[in-house]
């Protein structure tokens, strides 16, 4: 078992010697570059995108990684059934989820032309690629060099008998038990030739407790130890402190999955920005705020053909923080593969990205700088909730790639502690702010040192405020 602090930081002098040398120890995009650096695929946790995988991208180029060679996937209905034998709409069973990851696998190979691929994968992802390996290997055909899991729940996140075992996350279920089949004499739950790590925190994982109620502590057992993530056989890394979705898409455990992967630490696990600023992505799918009465899934991946994209410059600071400065600078109607861009951004400049579609609300999503490209932005607009209905603006702050934990974190959202959230734990990703005010105005969240701004609107008029955290 590796043990790791739960942060650290990284010199600015690294970043500077990065910038100097080229970031040239893997590979680039330019002409003549290094054919060697094996493609990787990200496969994202249950009722997520490939957007999570965004700050990890950027690491990984970071230390010179090629951009071609990193490819996330973006399951198109990315919740899990609840009795995985049984069809449910806008939910996928294990077996689509495998054969979905299978294809995507398959295109990566033929677009790069190499032999293998890398596969790192958060929570459900996890289950996706042990699925495809087992498969693969019992056909005799393995077409991956490393597997990192990060917070997957290997032994389930309940594994008493006879408790909802038809769910894919049942530790007693055939699922898992079929997986974690001992594959050798020893008794590991993994084999080669693939090479396998996994991640996990030490007790702050909300899929991984042994007490149901956690953090209140009330609640019946889980048959599931803080050790769940673990198998036999792997290298198991801890890391203190981190939650569930930062035992992917934190520094922590990029900087274990590169040097798992290559041998070495990386040169930084810092995002060295760049001069140059374009982004792009996908409209998709029902936001975080309430259910698809379509589906009944709280969110998918699915293009929103004639959805209408904004984009504009905002105040940093000052008096008319989270105001527009001028005109918007990227309008488009999106067509019906759900594709957003490309937008030449200006770097470190926060924006505003204004999302409508028919049926959800107006949504004005506020980022910060962005330091480099990214073409995996997921744009998705809100739905207003009945509850919320009385409120004259609504106000979101979420953190997409982890969790917000009230004893670990420091954090505000409009100058007070955010509400809704548990005193201790990575439990909840979105904090909601209902104000009564008549008049909108500026609102700001900050998280460990990240500050967003942006202006609330009128609910009433369908609209909606997201304040999104990139770390």
């Amino acid at each position: 078992m590796t043990c790791f602090s739960p942060r650290f930081s990284v010199a600015a002098a690294v970043a500077a010697a990065l910038l100097a040398s080229g970031c040239a120890s893997v590979g680039t995009d330019r002409a003549g570059a290094d054919d060697a650096t094996p493609p990787i695929v990200f496969v994202h946790g249950n009722g997520d995108s490939a957007a999570l995988w965004q700050t990890t991208y950027w690491r990984f180029e970071s230390n010179g990684w090629p951009h071609s060679r990193l490819h996330a996937i973006n399951l198109p209905y990315p919740l899990a059934r609840d009795d995985d034998g049984k069809p449910q709409p806008g939910r996928t069973s294990t077996a689509e989820h495998r054969d979905y990851l299978k294809s995507e696998i398959d295109k990566v190979l033929r677009q790069t032309g190499a032999r293998q691929v890398v596969l790192v994968g958060n929570s459900r992802g996890g289950n996706a690629i042990r699925n495809y390996i087992q498969t693969s290997m019992q056909s005799g055909t393995v077409n991956v060099s490393h597997a990192i899991l990060g917070g997957t729940p290997n032994h389930g996140v309940w594994a008493r008998a006879g408790d909802r075992e038809g769910n894919e996350f049942a530790g007693a279920g055939p699922f898992l038990t079929g997986l974690n089949a001992p594959k050798n004499a020893a008794g590991d739950e993994v084999a080669g030739p693939v090479r396998w790590m996994t991640i996990r925190s030490d007790n702050n994982d909300k899929f991984a407790q042994p007490d149901a109620g956690w953090p209140g502590s009330n609640g019946k057992p889980t048959g599931v130890s803080y050790a769940g993530p673990e198998l036999k056989g792997a290298q198991n890394v801890v890391i203190a402190n981190i939650d569930h979705r930062e035992t992917s898409y934190s520094a922590p455990a990029f900087e274990a999955t590169y040097r798992f992967i290559t041998g070495r630490a990386p040169a930084t696990t810092a995002i060295v920005p760049e001069s140059t600023v374009t982004l792009s992505g996908m409209v998709t799918g029902s936001g975080v705020n309430s259910l698809d009465p379509k589906t009944g899934s709280f969110s998918n991946n699915l293009p929103i053909p004639g959805a209408k994209v904004e984009v504009y410059a905002v105040q940093a600071g000052g008096a008319d923080a989270g105001s527009r400065i001028g005109q918007a600078l990227h309008t488009q109607s999106i067509a019906a593969d759900g594709k957003w861009g490309p937008f030449r951004a200006q770097p470190g400049v926060p924006y505003e990205f204004v999302v409508s579609a028919p049926g959800y609300a107006t949504t004005h999503i506020y980022r910060s700088g962005f330091p480099r490209s990214s073409d995996i932005i997921l744009l998705r607009p809100e739905r207003i909730a009945e509850a919320d209905r009385s409120a004259k603006q609504i106000v979101l702050m979420t953190r997409p790639r982890g969790y917000m934990d009230a004893a670990r974190d420091r954090m505000l959202l409009d100058g007070r502690a955010p509400g809704g959230l548990p005193p201790r734990g990575g439990m909840l990703a979105t904090s909601k702010l209902l104000l009564q005010e008549e008049a909108p105005r500026t609102v700001q969240a900050e998280f460990n040192g990240e500050r967003l701004v942006g202006r609330s609107w009128n609910a009433a008029d369908g609209h909606v405020t997201l304040l999104e955290v990139t770390q």
